[in-house]
């Protein structure tokens, strides 16, 4: 495994050409997902008790005890692959990712999170622009031809990324703020050849910095269900889970922020919350 120096890293908004990077690292981060969201919900006890009655009453018109079995949990397999995208586009959001990403390039360009490693060590961050080769086709396209109205751009909220020596390394999506005050972190994602470097970390408290200088009081963050190294992670930075609080009776805000939720009702993922 490759060692990231985190001094190194540049964290900035995104730009145009780094959209085909950050597709791939959203591929490569979201692998599996999908399936497991699946199994989880598979494995319900509702859902299960569902296909058990199909399942006999296919049993009376199939003679066959395996199909009687495989007809509904395939068919159901093939209902949440077709409504699933919409949800683990970024989860907690209708928007799926590509509009996010085609659309929240247009912002400032140039700004960036303050990266603390870079004081203590005080190192200057190496920016080198990667080689690209461009083809005759991609020379005659132009790809700024898509009108963004002002509406869609403030929708579209922000992607930064992190930068290390021209490689794009990561990038988290930040929507815009919906709730006065309010953020809410909606996909982190890391390259797996600098994953337990502190990366990650390194990203989301620079946003929390960034954040509160800009007034925010609370920020949200969005796992995917069955992910248990999501969860962990972001208790241990300080985040609590929607609904283990004891004070939460009493607090307005968590009830607007509800999670995103599938087949019969069952959700998709956990909502983290914590006080700026």
């Amino acid at each position: 495994m490759v060692r990231l120096e985190l001094d190194q890293v540049v964290m900035r908004r995104m730009k145009e050409e780094d959209i085909e990077m950050i597709k791939a690292l959203i591929k490569e981060g979201c692998e599996g997902t999908e399936n497991r969201l699946i199994l989880h919900i598979l494995t319900r006890p509702l859902c299960l008790f569902i296909l058990a009655v199909f399942s006999s009453i296919l049993r009376c018109l199939v003679h066959s005890f395996i199909l009687a079995l495989a007809i509904p949990v395939f068919l159901l397999i093939i209902f949440l692959k077709i409504t699933m995208p919409r949800s683990t586009g970024v989860l907690g959001s209708s928007r799926p990712y590509w509009d996010y990403i085609g659309s929240s390039h247009r912002g400032t360009e140039e700004e960036t999170l303050q990266n603390p490693y870079c004081r203590i060590s005080g190192k200057t961050p190496i920016t080198k622009r990667p080689r690209c080769r461009i083809s005759s086709k991609d020379k005659n396209k132009d790809v700024s031809t898509e009108k963004i109205t002002p509406e869609r751009e403030q929708a579209a909220g922000q992607v930064w990324v992190a930068e290390c020596e021209g490689e794009v390394v990561g990038c988290i999506f930040c929507e815009p703020e919906r709730r006065p005050g309010i953020r809410r972190i909606c996909r982190l994602v890391t390259s797996s050849w600098y994953r337990r470097d502190g990366l990650a970390r390194l990203f989301v408290q620079s946003l929390e910095q960034r954040e509160r200088e800009m007034g925010a009081h609370r920020i949200y963050a969005h796992v995917p269900y069955p992910s248990k190294v999501g969860a962990a992670f972001f208790t241990k930075l300080g985040y609590r889970q929607q609904g283990e609080g004891a004070d939460e009776d009493n607090d307005e805000e968590t009830k607007l922020e509800t999670p995103e939720r599938g087949f019969l009702g069952y959700p998709l993922n956990k909502v983290f919350y914590k006080d700026l």
